[in-house]
């Protein structure tokens, strides 16, 4: 069933670092001494309202650690922009890569926060001469900006996305070669990768499509896409730990099913890998 829990009840994420990374991640913290597999995504990756989110499952089938490198709400700037979060994946036997949205990094039309990456810094000259009749100042989060950008012109929006999209192509190209043909890419959402550009602010991840996930495959030693069941579907948030206060945003999330049936497909594509290395 689904249930509440107060905050005396509340799920224990216990918070860790790795490296000199100011970043705090999901623990337990994992050893990295020996090898291990490291994760590294957004909320759903992070598992917010999971008791055991998909790296975790993973792990206990695979028998190796995991490293939960997951934060809420992250973009690709938490990895780039991190030495630490980097060092950790390249020393990583293989890495999981959530498919992030492409609104949550710095670009050529704004800035964003480079550990909170939801957060709005500040809109460049581009963007400002693109809508001049807008007060970037009022903005403190990338999707309220770009929710009202949208409203006001969605053809002169469209030139926003388009960018965040070449963005988000070439420095995903940039980590999977940085991190040399050891990463499998996982596209986790409530839906498949849309066929086509969608400029629309919902369906999580923002303006990713098909055509940018292909692009990628070479690059990456799997791609691996589980949308949402329609049985995980079916549960809604049975399973998920939540106050009153916080249901709307746990209905918007991927249920403990949704986890299940993630680490079903990395646990099957790992456990052939491992078993491929140690012939």
């Amino acid at each position: 069933m689904t249930y509440a829990v107060t905050a005396q009840g509340a799920l224990e994420y216990y918070p860790c670092r790795y490296g000199r990374s100011r970043v705090l991640f999901r623990g337990p913290r994992r050893p990295l001494d020996d090898p291990y597999i490291a994760f590294l995504g957004g909320t759903e990756t992070y598992g917010k309202f999971i008791e055991a989110p998909f790296p975790a499952l993973v792990e206990r089938a695979v028998g190796r650690p995991c490293v939960n490198l997951g934060v809420v709400n992250a973009g690709l700037d938490l990895c780039l922009n991190d030495p630490s979060v980097l060092d950790t994946m390249g020393r990583a036997a293989y890495c999981v890569i959530q498919v992030m949205g492409a609104q949550n990094m710095s670009n050529r039309y704004y800035s964003v926060h480079p550990r909170r990456n939801d957060r709005f810094l500040r809109a460049s000259e581009r963007l400002q001469e693109l809508f001049p009749e807008v007060d970037f100042t009022e903005f403190h989060f990338n999707r309220h900006m770009l929710g009202q950008l949208q409203s006001l012109c969605p053809d002169r929006f469209h030139k926003v996305t388009e960018e965040l999209r070449l963005a988000w192509v070439a420095r995903m190209k940039h980590l999977l070669t940085v991190l040399g043909g050891r990463a499998i890419l996982l596209w986790f959402a409530d839906h498949p990768p849309p066929s086509k550009p969608v400029d629309q602010l919902d369906g999580d991840p923002l303006f990713i499509d098909a055509s940018m996930v292909e692009a990628l495959r070479r690059r990456a030693i799997r791609v691996l896409e589980v949308p949402k069941s329609d049985t995980a579907r079916a549960r809604g948030t049975a399973g998920m730990h939540f106050s009153d206060f916080e249901a709307n945003a746990a209905a918007e999330l991927m249920g403990p099913l949704a986890h299940e049936e993630a680490a079903e497909a990395l646990t099957e594509a790992l456990t052939g890998l491992l078993e491929r290395d140690a012939r």
